[in-house]
């Protein structure tokens, strides 16, 4: 077996001849030939690729279940079981080179793709940076945090409960009774007969009772959702700050004298507050308590809709049957609870006709405060 300068391997074979002579037969293998040839073409191929993306390429044209190595290989079948070994291993040595220089050519790039990544990300350190806009609390989240350091100040507790609640802990611990108006569909967002958007904070106060004794002073901000219709002074979702206050020997005008100092300190000392006789469920005896309009000062105006008072908040004596539901002896002790609307008092705050303003995020509005 021997190979020429074009790389044509030969077979010496003798076969008989009539007559007892022999002939002598010269047969070349093409497929040594091809896959030299697609040796130097890969090889060729990588040398010039300038991407990963192309090296992958060339790994499916080359390499790949239906490349070109893949073609040549499947005309084995075609080879005597002595050529069979032969091929196979030329095949393999050319995958090899092929690999081998693929990986190499794989390092090369990639450094050089890093290079140019580092050149164009480069960053100029003696540039001045931009300048980006500082932002700031909201409004009613200022006016929040507010309320919060006054109670705290007064040694209250914040504590939060969830604003997807039970109908247990958002009405009937709270002495609301089954057929009561605010149990409707058309006044509250329920999940399911007995899961319900929370409509108070002060389900966050029967939790509270429930886990603890007496003494016990708590406020509970957070979001409430009713099924209002929006417009200037309403919304289906606004703010509530729930406070609680049970222990032994608490009267009515310990709740007087708490929320005429909230005021004050938000509105000024100048600030008059009235308590009018109301009902709720959970406290007795209740009431509600206004802020004299800021505006004409009780006079009578179009922001307070010419009464000179601006209704706040509801509060009261927490009811005798609330305090049993929670666990706690109402023989022994008492406490008073109030609700707040702080949308409410930002608007009166920050002089807002329009609650629907705090929730439009029109920037020239909020970059006012």
């Amino acid at each position: 077996m021997g190979c020429d300068e074009f790389g044509w391997y030969s077979e010496h074979m003798l076969r008989p001849k009539v007559g007892g002579a022999f002939i002598f037969v010269w047969r070349d293998f093409s497929m040594r030939e091809k896959l030299e040839q697609l040796g130097k073409q890969a090889l060729s191929a990588l040398d010039a690729a300038s991407s990963s993306v192309e090296l992958d390429e060339l790994k499916v044209r080359f390499l790949g279940k239906k490349g070109e190595l893949t073609a040549i290989l499947k005309q084995m079948g075609t080879l005597s079981a002595e050529e069979r070994p032969v091929m196979g291993a030329l095949a393999n040595e050319v995958r090899g080179r092929i690999e081998e220089r693929m990986a190499a050519r794989r390092g090369e790039i990639a450094a050089a793709e890093m290079e140019a990544k580092l050149a164009n990300e480069r960053i100029d350190v003696t540039l001045p940076g931009a300048r980006r806009p500082l932002g700031h609390r909201h409004p009613m989240t200022s006016l929040l945090d507010e309320v919060k350091d006054i109670f705290i100040g007064m040694g209250f507790e914040i504590v939060d409960g969830p604003e997807v609640e039970t109908t247990f802990y958002n009405f009937t611990a709270l002495n609301t009774s089954e057929n009561h108006p605010s149990r409707e569909p058309q006044d509250t967002f329920y999940f399911s007969d007995d899961v319900l958007l929370r409509t108070q904070t002060s389900s966050v106060q029967a939790r509270t009772m429930e886990k603890r004794q007496p003494p016990i002073r708590i406020i509970a901000p957070g979001r409430v959702y009713r099924k209002d219709e929006v417009d200037a002074t309403h919304s289906p979702m606004f703010h509530q700050v729930e406070g609680l206050v049970v222990d032994k020997g608490i009267k009515m005008t310990d709740l007087k004298g708490t929320l005429d100092l909230l005021f004050k300190q938000i509105y000024g000392n100048d600030t008059k507050v009235r308590f009018r006789p109301h009902h709720f469920p959970f406290t007795e005896p209740s009431a509600e308590m206004d802020l004299q309009c800021f505006a004409c000062h009780g006079k009578g105006c179009r922001m307070c809709k010419g009464e000179g008072w601006i209704e706040m908040l509801g509060c009261g004596m927490v009811h005798p049957n609330v305090l049993r539901i929670c666990g706690i002896d109402p023989e022994i002790y008492s406490g008073f609870a109030f609700g707040l609307g702080t949308d409410r008092m930002a608007m009166w705050r920050y002089g807002v006709n329009d609650l629907r303003l705090f929730f439009e995020n029109d920037m020239r509005f909020i970059s006012q405060f």
